[in-house]
């Protein structure tokens, strides 16, 4: 394989980067470094420069620079967690009195990381609709720090005009981050739109496969990615091996199956979005999506997400998705199987009399890549006649 994969596409990028085979046994999937220290030529006399698993490993480094790649970024750190990977680079930017400005439709997880845990360390937080430009600027103090975006957001699928948020951000003198979990870098690259970091919970789509937890800092500010590494050091946060070479297989494919993803959600979205039982679909593939367009040039497809409001009220909802076969009731998303969430009780439940609390008429679908006419079917017979 070349020496540097910087020149070739995507798809190859997620096989090949960070991947050189064995040089000792000539494998072509490079092992997993299942250990937790490494013996020193001497004192201080490292080996490729590893001493300790918390402070290196070679696999977790082969997955950094896969996930770095695919990116279009310089720098990438992985993390036992998403939310442990948002926790080190909230701790890298912020100090108590800095303040943080959210979108008003995020994963709870973030929303509860930042309110709650760093706000009993001083740390304040807005939510605003990063559709309205003039909110936004009107949301940032002279104490904001960081701009935190998700897009397509989690779970009311809202698009957000990431090159917009990151110039005025920029402007502000603000840190633009953007979880880029719902898209994946295959469908969208915010380093490319001028973002400043992406976070990932690297335990959906880029995992893959439902077996694997883990989440994934990426910038291209090496000043940045240096405070980050060093807390991923000092709090020990760090992914495993078993992880890190899980997630590094399930990248390998990521393309292939958001293809999948995206053309089961958009042909589910198509069909129930004139059923009688359901009052609205939220899917960007839509053309009646308030984001649709933005999507269209921002995104190579819309993703495998979507949301659904039934007409019948929060206990239609329930019953909904407790009624599905092949859309297991799980949380989590981004698997290859379907699955199928209540948000306001579910993912979303800490938030609940909050400005970002999920209506209880609203059920999440991961569309995985299963045969679509038996995803139809399946959601056919669960919604209420």
């Amino acid at each position: 394989m070349p020496e540097s994969t910087s020149d070739l596409g995507f798809l190859s990028r997620a096989i090949h980067a960070g991947q050189q085979f064995d040089p000792t046994t000539g494998a072509v999937v490079p092992p997993i470094y299942q250990t937790s220290t490494f013996v020193q030529d001497g004192i201080g006399g490292f080996r490729g420069g590893y001493e300790y698993a918390r402070s290196g490993n070679p696999t977790r480094d082969a997955f950094q620079t896969q996930i770095a790649s695919l990116e279009s970024g310089a720098f990438g750190t992985a993390f036992s967690s998403g939310l442990a990977a948002e926790d080190a680079l909230l701790r890298a930017l912020l100090v108590p009195g800095d303040h943080v400005v959210l979108g008003n439709d995020v994963y709870g997880g973030t929303h509860r990381l930042i309110s709650k845990v760093f706000g009993s360390w001083g740390i304040e937080v807005s939510t605003v609709e990063m559709a309205d430009r003039d909110a936004v600027r009107a949301a940032i103090r002279p104490t904001t720090k960081i701009l935190w975006v998700e897009t397509p957001s989690n779970p009311l699928m809202k698009i957000t005009d990431i090159a917009l948020l990151a110039e005025l951000g920029h402007e502000a003198g603000v840190t633009v981050v953007v979880d880029n979990t719902f898209a994946s870098p295959y469908l969208q690259r915010p380093l490319e739109l001028g973002a400043d970091v992406v976070v990932h919970s690297t335990t959906k789509y880029l995992g893959g496969h439902s077996d694997v937890l883990g989440g994934a800092v990426v910038t291209n500010d090496e000043e940045l990615s240096e405070k980050v590494r060093f807390l991923q050091f000092a709090t020990g946060a760090v992914l495993a091996p078993f992880e890190a070479w899980l997630t590094t297989r399930g990248v390998k494919t990521l393309g292939l199956r958001m293809e999948r993803h995206s053309s089961n959600a958009q042909a589910v979205a198509e069909h129930f979005a004139e059923h009688p039982a359901i009052e609205r679909v939220y899917y960007p593939g839509l053309p009646e999506h308030p984001g649709h367009e933005l999507a269209s040039r921002q995104m190579r497809a819309f993703g495998g997400m979507l949301s659904v409001a039934l007409k019948g009220g929060g206990a239609a909802a329930r019953a909904f998705a407790e009624s599905t076969k092949l859309f297991q009731l799980a949380e989590s998303l981004g698997g290859v199987e379907s699955l199928i969430g209540y948000p306001s009780e579910m993912t979303h439940a800490s938030v609940r009399g909050t400005d970002l609390e999920v209506p209880e008429t609203i059920v999440r679908l991961s569309v995985g890549i299963e045969d679509i006419a038996d995803l139809i079917a399946d959601l056919e017979q669960a919604l209420p006649r």
